[in-house]
């Protein structure tokens, strides 16, 4: 249902809804020539903002990205024009610099453009290069945060990045480099009191655990992987970070999958039903 078509009834209850979206888009409306940059959340749909609610249902052009659940692109009305970029380790439907340009010449052409992405778009979703391109080209583009994966996925798992009595800071760490770019600073990981929270760390599960070891941190904190987290086929496994890669191996995790690493996890709290497993 597409809560902004005045043509289309509503019920009573969606109408107070409906005005404030509506209200919204007389502000600040989504018109033509300009880009939107959506971050679309972790993945349950009920966690994504009346804001990118309202920016997808009204471009004519959405480029999404394979982390961009099913149930978020069913709001995309029917007649949108959608273009898949997704990007995985052995998949890349189209380069970056490529989707760049193509946000660029659908808006140059006249598109009201919505760039939707899973999580946040300035939360290792590139986001910041595509806007930059967009800048670059005096195209306007606008930003829409979205709940990101370590703040969801944390939540829905009852994991407190942050607590007073545990961890005083947490760190969002990039679980793989690209050639040629710098090693994250091991040492500093290692700080007690914080929280570590990787990103696309699957395939390097083993080196993380590893490389933390070797540069201070205990054998046996605790980490938890996550697994389409929010999601209702999401899978959790708690362990000791030593058993990090046995944990992956054995319940034959892949990704879209989120690493979090120390003691908060141990105020973890199985949800129901969902797929949960312990090593601890």
């Amino acid at each position: 249902m597409n809560i902004l078509n005045e043509a289309s009834p509503l019920p009573h209850d969606m109408r107070p809804l409906a005005r404030i979206m509506a209200t919204a888009n007389q502000q600040q409306p989504v018109a033509p020539g300009e880009v939107w940059l959506v971050g679309a959340g972790p993945g349950d749909v009920e966690l994504l903002t009346l804001k990118a609610l309202r920016i997808i249902q009204l471009a004519d052009v959405v480029v999404f990205d394979r982390l961009v659940s099913e149930d978020v692109m069913a709001l995309v009305p029917p007649h949108t024009l959608q273009i898949d970029v997704g990007k995985s380790t052995r998949r890349h439907t189209m380069a970056q610099d490529e989707i760049n340009q193509l946000l660029v010449s659908l808006a140059q052409s006249g598109h009201k453009v919505a760039r939707i992405k899973g999580g946040d778009p300035f939360v290792f979703g590139r986001g910041g290069e595509e806007l930059l391109h967009c800048q670059q080209h005096n195209v306007a583009c606008h930003i829409v945060p979205g709940i990101t994966a370590a703040m969801g996925c944390a939540a829905a798992n009852g994991i407190p990045l942050t607590h007073r009595h545990v961890a005083h800071s947490v760190r969002f760490v990039a679980g793989h480099s690209a050639q040629g770019e710098p090693e994250p600073d091991w040492s500093a990981l290692t700080a007690t009191r914080q929280t570590l929270v990787f990103y696309m760390g699957i395939a390097n599960c083993g080196r993380i655990s590893k490389r933390l070891i070797t540069h201070g941190l205990d054998p046996a904190t605790k980490v938890a992987v996550i697994s389409r987290g929010t999601q209702p086929d999401q899978r959790v496994i708690v362990g000791q970070l030593s058993q990090l890669k046995q944990m992956v191996v054995m319940h034959q995790i892949e990704a879209p999958a989120l690493l979090i690493v120390g003691d908060v996890v141990n105020l973890y709290q199985q949800p129901n039903n969902y797929d949960i497993a312990n090593l601890a």
